[in-house]
């Protein structure tokens, strides 16, 4: 009997998207503490509009605008997107403003939560199941949160904001029926209109960096576009292939190499409160992928004898 479901070479292909997005994501920060005079609200603007340009080019090169317009003459995908788009942009704007603001330690943290959090989300709306020592891989993130949280007398709200709101934006990219080139580019598109705005009263009051910063600034600015939206493009294109919940395991990519970056290369602080945090949330990753690949095998079994 076939089995029904996602083919071995979309899995295939899934994962390496997936790869590829979490490791250009790891070393963003480089790229962000590059623009530290910037104010993180204007990179985000910058962010925005140079996106949307990279992906109409790329929307003109594919012949594929009638996908893009087919976004908006659905009711409830312009909807979706509204959303989408929103989460993103937060999203954005607290991962920048952590970066340069010393915080890649924390942002790192976020991130390291966040597969825990697309298992839950997959469980509570998608329906997928979660098996025994999932759970306690949950509850052991939850244990290395409230520790970091009682440590510094409140909760990480930078680390869980960063982990709520991707999670619910992959939740909603893996919903919504629209290939990852259109619907990143109407993402884009939604937030356009008061991202121009606001560069542009930037611009006349000459307080932005545009008109202003050295040429490299510009660049980097300019580049900020493909930065993101080349990451954003494999993660979209891989999340429809794969179950979230091994979404959430790659994750762990990311997040390694920006807390390297935070510790040996910014020198952030890394206490042994953090450690015991950290301690915590790497045993319910590893608790997390060996009960994962044990139910794979598991499955695989059963289905060959089918």
């Amino acid at each position: 009997m076939k089995k029904k479901g996602t083919s071995r070479p979309d899995h295939i292909y899934g994962v390496l998207y997936i790869i590829a997005a979490y490791t250009a994501w790891g070393f963003l920060p480089l790229y962000w503490k590059s623009l530290q005079r910037v104010p993180p609200p204007e990179i985000l603007g910058h962010r925005i509009l140079w996106s949307f340009v990279f992906l109409a080019l790329l929307l003109t090169f594919q012949k594929r605008w009638g996908e893009f317009r087919r976004v908006f003459s659905i009711r409830r995908n312009l909807q979706t997107f509204l959303v989408s788009a929103l989460i993103i942009g937060s999203n954005w704007l607290i991962y920048i403003w952590a970066i340069n603001s010393g915080h890649i330690v924390d942002a790192s943290l976020g991130y390291f939560i966040n597969p825990l959090v697309s298992v839950l989300l997959g469980v509570l709306i998608l329906k997928e199941r979660m098996g025994r020592w999932q759970v306690v891989s949950v509850i052991l993130a939850a244990v290395g949160v409230i520790i970091l949280a009682f440590n510094l007398g409140a909760p990480p709200w930078i680390s869980l904001s960063l982990a709520l709101t991707f999670g619910f934006y992959g939740l909603i990219r893996k919903t919504a029926r629209v290939e990852s080139l259109a619907g990143l580019s109407a993402e884009t598109f939604i937030l356009l209109p008061a991202v121009v705005t606001y560069l542009l009263i930037l611009c006349i009051r000459k307080t932005g960096a545009i008109g202003t910063a050295p040429p490299g600034i510009h660049l980097l600015l300019i580049g900020a576009g493909v930065v993101t939206a080349a990451p954003l493009l494999f993660f979209n294109s891989g999340v429809r292939k794969i179950p979230l919940s091994t979404v959430g395991f790659l994750q762990y990519l990311s997040p390694t190499f920006q807390l390297i970056l935070g510790v040996f290369v910014y020198h952030e602080p890394f206490t042994s409160v953090h450690k015991i945090s950290f301690g915590f949330i790497w045993m319910a990753l590893a608790v997390f992928t060996i009960s994962t690949a044990r139910e794979r095998r598991q499955s695989k079994l059963r289905v060959k004898k089918v």
